[in-house]
């Protein structure tokens, strides 16, 4: 048990990462024991100043719940670890009802359903000093694969960015999919991974998650499996910090093709079912690098991001984002600045479809053929460490990559609390 002084430290608000303190120190005798709790409350609020048909105000959350256990402490099973996580998401969507027509969404937190998730259920067994990992059960894609942080509030920036162009099928959070995963440090800054997602289109209906998206249901309709592989190197450049990951993925299932039909013709003038492909591939780089400051607290740190999805099948066919955060200015520690600028292609031979479409049935739908572009600037201040107000403005340039829409600037609200 903790002594009085040590429950009065850990209950501090001021020092401790949780808004109710230790409870009592109850977190503190239960990690002891391996088991760790996560509790956590993340909103985003955005009003929309120009662009779309409306000038809006919308809030959406995600709550975070969630247990890792160490399961060597907890049972004496050396190298396992066993993480469950349930995530409920709730809110309306800002560039759906202002018809924005953005591709890349402005609340990041929104989407898969608004409702509960199963986002987390595995089990990762460490073997050889804990150079080889073998994860297994359901998993999200971006947790292991092209992992990125959340700290910008728009998706160009946020989380792993294949999920963003084919997320059809590289399913990120938080959904989750049977999967297994074998990682393997080959030394003390390089790795290896591979992975194996089941792929099935029922995990990413918003009317499959209302109804079965929180259980271990393993649903029928698996159209194939999702491969991805990553190689990573972690330097130290003058002890700062980076990483640099490179990776590629190869989807077993067949793709439906944008343009060709089933005898390789326009589909858009014949009308006929398009051609299928077989399989669906891309690449990604992520790069991060700490530039100055001291490792790993205050400084700068630059990431660039960019991922290309195969141009037969993927209607957003590549992205790239860069961007910069500043932690610690102006003597506060906790605080961080971030600006990123990113564009997202549309892919022109879906384009052409929808044109040759719309003149064959005298329709007059509008996809466009070039880029969307977003910049963002956030400050995210803590006034406690458990909590941060992350506001931010967003310019969205040709929103869904066509210059038929508005241009779109956004002021939002990132909120998050620790439990």
């Amino acid at each position: 048990m903790l002594s009085g002084a040590g429950l009065a430290h850990a209950d501090n608000l001021t020092t401790t990462p949780y808004l109710f303190g230790d409870w009592g120190g109850m977190r503190t005798e239960l990690a002891a024991q391996g088991i760790t709790l996560n509790l956590g409350y993340t909103s985003e609020a955005a009003h929309n100043f120009s662009g779309g048909t409306d000038k809006l105000t919308r809030y959406t959350d995600q709550w975070v719940m969630g247990a890792t256990m160490d399961l060597d402490k907890l049972l004496g099973w050396h190298g396992a670890t066993f993480q469950m996580t349930i995530t409920d998401r709730n809110g309306r969507n800002l560039g759906a009802d202002a018809e924005i027509g953005n591709n890349m969404l402005i609340q990041e937190v929104y989407g898969r359903g608004q409702t509960w998730h199963l986002t987390q259920f595995w089990l990762n067994q460490s073997f050889a000093e804990n150079r080889v990992q073998w994860k297994v059960g359901r998993l999200t894609v971006g947790e292991d694969f092209a992992s990125f942080s959340c700290d910008f509030q728009n998706l160009t920036f946020c989380g792993s960015q294949p999920g963003n162009l084919v997320g059809s099928y590289w399913v990120n959070w938080p959904t989750s999919q049977w999967a297994s995963r074998l990682k393997v440090s080959t030394s003390d800054h390089t790795y290896a991974q591979l992975g194996i997602y089941q792929v099935n289109p029922n995990y990413v209906d918003d009317r499959y998650a209302r109804s079965k998206g929180w259980t271990l249901d393993n649903p029928s309709g698996t159209t194939g499996a999702l491969i991805p592989v990553e190689f990573g190197w972690l330097p130290a450049w003058n002890s700062l910090p980076g990483s640099y990951k490179f990776g590629a993925w190869y989807n077993t299932s067949d793709g439906k093709d944008l343009y060709q039909d089933v005898n390789h013709a326009p589909r858009g003038e014949t009308g006929l079912a398009p051609r299928e492909r077989n399989g669906q591939y891309g690449f990604y780089i992520n790069f991060e690098q700490q530039v100055s400051g001291t490792a790993g607290g205050r400084g700068s740190s630059l990431f660039l991001n960019f991922s290309q999805a195969d141009r037969a099948t993927a209607a957003q066919d590549h992205q790239l984002a860069l961007g910069m955060q500043y932690k610690g200015p102006f003597e506060r520690a906790s605080d961080v600045v971030g600006v990123a600028v990113g564009a997202t292609h549309n892919n022109g031979r879906h384009a052409r479809y929808v044109e040759q479409q719309n003149q064959r049935l005298g329709t007059h739908s509008t996809v466009g053929d070039g880029y969307e572009y977003v910049t963002e600037a956030y400050y995210s201040w803590s006034p406690l460490p458990s909590v941060y107000l992350r506001p931010n403005l967003q310019f969205i340039k040709h929103p869904g990559g066509t210059s038929s829409n508005h241009d779109a600037f956004i002021v939002g609200l990132k909120t998050g609390i620790t439990f």
